[in-house]
């Protein structure tokens, strides 16, 4: 029987041998050490197991102890199982049924853990024992020598911990695998593409990877997809095999599961991005492109992109309020109303006591008896300026949600006011008095083209009795006098899209304020090679007071901008410490502070012929030389059908494209919602000369 023994145990060392050379890890079968040794020994033809003296021949505590041990091990290469029984029966002789035992059982059950080791002999490979008689008889057993990458290097580190980490490894590589869709990875590789997703690039190579196991993994069934976790999940390492758990998960996730794409990116954003970060680009894909094109060309659409700024040639005397006589005889069905008269600037606090009348009062009871109208112009309405926008072919059919193919925009699209860069990076401009800074100019990428990445702080040293010091040191605190500096730029260069850097100190509540001066000040924290100053605003009652540091600020150095003094009795005054402009300034080609006559009011174009309810309600003051110095969007979102709502990523970039050119017959000028307190100040001439505050 030796040599039958012999026959078996060479087999088993040939093949293993081969095995392991072809393996990085091994696994095991989900069997019992119990049932292994008893399926072996029960597996042993009758008169192929003898009793030697007290039991059979086979039960030695050398083969059992291998048995248990490494009796259930196998290693996966390519989804295909190999156990250390797979050698031909035809080279063991007698034990070719105990082979094909064992082979059918291991072979019949699932891969529990991986194998894990801290020795490297397997078994015993020959005893020696003396018989009475003297002669001594050598005892053949199963046994191996593993390669060292298959022993535990780290002894301090438990089995239990190795198995524990590997499992866990290989249940969230099958979860992602199982949860992440083919179509989110697509996606998310093509905004990695389009360098629309903040440090996205970092996950290219293993999101390209991660696609390739997937649709390997779709084509199996559920045990062969088992098999495959089990394998991969060692192979490729923990970053990709649990990257359902890293952020870019949590992105691949929501894409998954249906959520709106700049939702999810979005909640990407915050988790990776800086909470001043500005993505480059609006997110859409070639896919979502190619559906909305196709739902243009089904809709007959396609012609009803271009747009450009409409004229007053564009409009009828239906869909319009009040019309001066230049306008009215160029529009058609249109007459002749007296020229109106250019006044000079007036004084802000001039209108403190005037009359107030509704916004549907002065529509209905006073627009109907006069023949000119002219709009007060202050600082506070630059961001209430507003162009009509027109079809570039009138003949196109509408996109929007009403019954005609005019559309507007209001100013901010594509501006560089200061007020629009402190909202966009979550700034508040609507407080009772704000100090902001802003330096470099928009597309400016390094010092070399003359930019400025130095690190401006802007600061506020309150009066009495708070004293207390408004600066990046305590950002995003609300003080007890209600002020707070809410942005705060450090690298221009790295922490905005174009370069261009603001920060931002607003006071909310005058009720709250300590009389007494406010001083603000800019300090160079860090000179980072910027040669160029700043451009600082102060804002109090609707007015902007503009200032300018034009050189270089040294590093550490100081700047006094202006000093705003506050009195419950009077208000705010302040005094300027740097060259200012006037608070009276240019917005669109006008004078601000001064009565700008309106060629056209209307209404905005969904509530044109008689059409009610589709959206806000709008009114727009088109003043005669309004100038819009943007190139606005074609048309947003909010205006187009529920049929290509469903496209809304890429018309939102379509929007921005489809830019309309400038005009200098444009019909712009100051609009008001009317669901938004508001007030403009309007001169009227008729019957009677007034003038009165108009309220929204």
């Amino acid at each position: 029987m030796q040599f039958s023994f012999l026959l078996i145990k060479n087999a088993m060392n040939r093949h293993l041998e081969k095995m392991l050379a072809d393996a990085n890890h091994l696994f095991v079968a989900d069997v019992s050490k119990e049932e292994m040794w008893t399926t072996y020994l029960n597996s042993f033809p009758e008169g192929t197991n003898p009793i030697m003296r007290k039991r059979t021949e086979h039960d030695c505590s050398c083969c059992r102890h291998f048995m248990r041990d490494f009796g259930n091990v196998v290693s996966i290469k390519d989804g295909k199982v190999t156990t250390i029984w797979d050698f031909p029966i035809a080279e063991v002789g007698d034990y070719g049924p105990v082979v094909a035992a064992m082979w059918s059982l291991i072979r019949s059950r699932p891969i529990r853990d991986i194998f894990v080791t801290d020795i490297a002999e397997v078994g015993t490979d020959k005893t020696p024992e003396m018989f009475e008689n003297g002669d001594v008889y050598v005892w053949e057993h199963f046994h191996t020598v593993l390669p060292s990458r298959f022993v535990m290097a780290n002894k301090r580190v438990s089995k239990d911990t190795i198995r524990g980490n590997a499992h866990s490894q290989k249940d969230v590589f099958k979860r992602s695998l199982e949860e992440l869709t083919p179509d989110s990875v697509a996606t998310v590789l093509e905004l990695i593409a389009s360098k629309s997703l903040y440090k996205g690039e970092e996950w290219e190579a293993q999101l390209n990877a991660f696609l390739t196991l997937k649709l390997a993994y779709d084509k199996l069934d559920e045990i062969e997809q088992d098999l495959f976790a089990w394998e991969y999940s060692q192979k490729i390492g923990p970053v990709l095999a649990k990257i359902r758990n890293h952020s870019i998960g949590t992105l691949l996730i929501d894409i998954s599961n249906g959520d709106d794409l700049d939702d999810a990116v979005k909640k990407y954003e915050k988790i990776v991005a800086p909470s001043n970060y500005m993505r480059p680009k609006t997110i859409f894909t070639a896919k979502m492109l190619k559906d909305a094109e196709q739902t243009l060309i089904d809709l007959g659409l396609l012609d009803s992109l271009p747009r450009r700024f409409a004229t007053i040639h564009d409009i009828t005397v239906n869909n319009i309020l009040f019309a001066n006589k230049d306008a009215r005889s160029q529009m058609v069905g249109g007459s002749v109303f007296d020229q109106m008269a250019k006044e000079v600037a007036v004084k802000p606090k001039d209108f403190d006591r005037v009359e107030e009348v509704p916004i549907d009062v002065f529509v209905r009871d006073i627009l109907p008896t006069i023949s000119n109208l002219e709009v007060y112009l202050e600082n506070k309405h630059a961001s209430n300026m507003v162009s009509l926008i027109a079809p570039q072919n009138s003949e196109s059919p509408t996109m929007f949600k009403w019954n005609n193919g005019f559309s507007w925009a209001y100013t901010g699209g594509m501006t560089d006011s200061m007020v629009q860069r402190v909202k966009a990076l979550g700034g508040d401009v609507e407080g009772v008095l704000r100090f902001s800074i802003m330096w470099n100019h928009a597309g400016i990428k390094n010092t070399a083209d003359g930019g400025n990445n130095n690190d401006f702080d802007a600061h506020c040293i309150e009066p009495r009795p708070f004293g207390t010091h408004i600066y990046f040191g305590n950002k995003g605190y609300r003080h007890n006098s209600s002020g707070m500096l809410d942005v705060d730029i450090t690298r221009p260069f790295s922490q905005t899209s174009d370069g261009v850097a603001v920060e931002n100190i607003t006071w909310s509540n005058a009720s709250k304020m300590p009389q007494g001066v406010y001083r603000m000040f800019v300090h160079n924290y860090a000179h980072n090679g910027g040669r160029t100053g700043f451009t600082a605003e102060v804002a109090f009652d609707g007015q902007i007071h503009t200032f300018e540091r034009n050189r270089e600020l040294r590093q550490g150095e100081e700047v006094d901008v202006a000093q705003v003094t506050y009195s419950k009795k009077t208000g705010f005054t302040i005094e300027g410490k740097l060259p200012s402009s006037v608070s009276s300034r240019k917005v669109w080609d006008l004078d601000t502070n001064q009565f700008q006559p309106v060629s056209v009011m209307m209404y905005s174009p969904n509530y044109w012929d008689e059409q009610d309810g589709i959206g806000n309600r709008h009114f727009f003051f088109m003043l005669k030389g309004a100038k819009n110095p943007e190139r606005p969007n074609g048309f947003f979102n909010e205006y187009l059908k529920g049929d290509l709502i469903q496209h809304k990523r890429v018309f939102e970039a379509l929007g921005a494209r489809m830019r309309v050119k400038d005009d200098n017959n444009q019909l712009s000028g100051v609009g008001f919602s009317s669901t938004q307190r508001n007030s403009v100040v309007v001169r009227v001439t008729g019957h009677v000369n007034r003038t009165l505050k108009v309220v929204f």
